[in-house]
C-alpha cells in the first residue's frame, strides 16, 4: 500500500516550504524584519501538512500522485540495476582474484592430477609368439648362468695355480742305547734308512748321558698331513738289537 503522504498535493510544493524555511532560518541569524510572517506560513504550512496526515491524504491531486508514483518506480528500478551492477562487479573482482591466485601458485585448491598413461593393449597370443621384442626369460637366465660358469671357471683356474700351504714341524728326536758297547754310528746310520713321503731327515750328534753312555740326537722335519710321531717311534724303536727307547726332545709347527 503506498504511503498517503505520497498521494497529497502539500508534497508536490515541497521546494516552496523548503524555501520559505531558508529564508526564516537567514532572517533569524541576520536580524531582518519580517520573520514573522515567515514563521506564521512556515506554521501553517505544518499545519496543513498534519491536517493530511489525519484525513488519510484524501485531498491530494490524481496528477502529481501519478508524477509522485511514477518517479518512485524509476527509482526503485535504478536501485535494482544499481545493485546488479554491485553483484557483477562483486562477482568479477571474485573471479579475478582466484585467478591472480593461481598464477602466484598459491591456490588452496588442490592441482589438476596429470591424466593416467594408459597401459597399452595386451597383443594377441599369436603375434607373442611371431614377434618377441625383448626376448624370453630362459634365454636371458641361460646367458647368466654361463657367465657364472665361467666366472668359477677362472676363478678355479687361479685358484690352483697357487701353491697350496703345507703344515710342516721340526722334531727333535733322542735316540738312546742299550749299552756304552753300542755301535752309535751303526744306529745312526740304521735310523736314516727310515724313509717315507713327508720325512726329511736333518743334523745329529752325539750327547753324553752318564757312565760313559752317550745317545743319539737328530732332527727331523715332517710333513704333518704325511707322517706321525707314532710312525717315527714304530719304525725307531724296530731297530732293537741298537735301540733302547725313543723321545722328543723338541716339537715346534713350521
Amino acid at each position: 500500500m503506498a504511503n498517503p503522504m505520497m498521494q497529497d498535493s502539500v508534497w508536490t510544493k515541497q521546494q516552496k516550504y523548503e524555501e520559505a524555511e531558508a529564508l526564516y532560518q537567514q532572517d533569524n541569524k541576520g536580524g531582518k524584519s519580517g520573520g514573522s510572517t515567515i514563521k506564521n506560513e512556515i506554521a501553517e504550512a505544518r499545519q496543513q501538512i498534519q491536517k493530511v496526515l489525519n484525513s488519510g491524504g484524501s485531498g491530494g491531486a490524481p496528477a502529481d500522485n501519478s508524477q509522485v508514483m511514477n518517479r518512485v518506480s524509476s527509482l526503485e528500478k535504478e536501485n535494482k540495476d544499481l545493485k546488479k551492477v554491485v553483484e557483477d562487479m562483486k562477482s568479477l573482482v571474485q573471479k579475478l582474484e582466484n585467478r591472480v591466485t593461481k598464477l602466484e601458485g598459491g591456490s588452496s585448491a588442490p592441482a589438476a592430477q596429470a591424466p593416467v598413461p594408459k597401459k597399452p593393449a595386451p597383443a594377441d597370443d599369436d603375434d607373442d609368439d611371431d614377434i618377441d621384442l625383448f626376448g624370453s626369460d630362459d634365454e636371458v637366465d641361460e646367458e647368466a648362468e654361463k657367465i657364472r660358469q665361467e666366472r668359477l671357471a677362472a676363478y678355479e683356474a687361479k685358484k690352483s695355480k697357487k701353491p697350496a700351504l703345507i703344515a710342516k714341524s721340526s722334531l727333535l728326536l733322542d735316540v738312546k742305547p742299550w749299552d756304552d758297547e753300542t755301535d752309535m754310528k751303526k744306529m745312526e746310520q740304521e735310523v736314516r734308512k727310515i724313509t717315507a713321503d713327508g720325512l726329511l731327515w736333518g743334523q745329529a750328534k752325539l750327547v753324553p748321558i752318564g757312565y760313559g753312555i752317550k745317545k743319539l740326537q737328530i732332527n727331523c722335519v715332517i710333513e704333518d698331513d704325511k707322517i706321525s710321531t707314532d710312525f717315527l717311534e714304530e719304525e725307531i724303536t724296530a731297530i732293537e738289537d741298537l735301540v733302547q727307547s725313543m723321545d722328543i726332545a723338541a716339537f715346534n709347527k713350521i
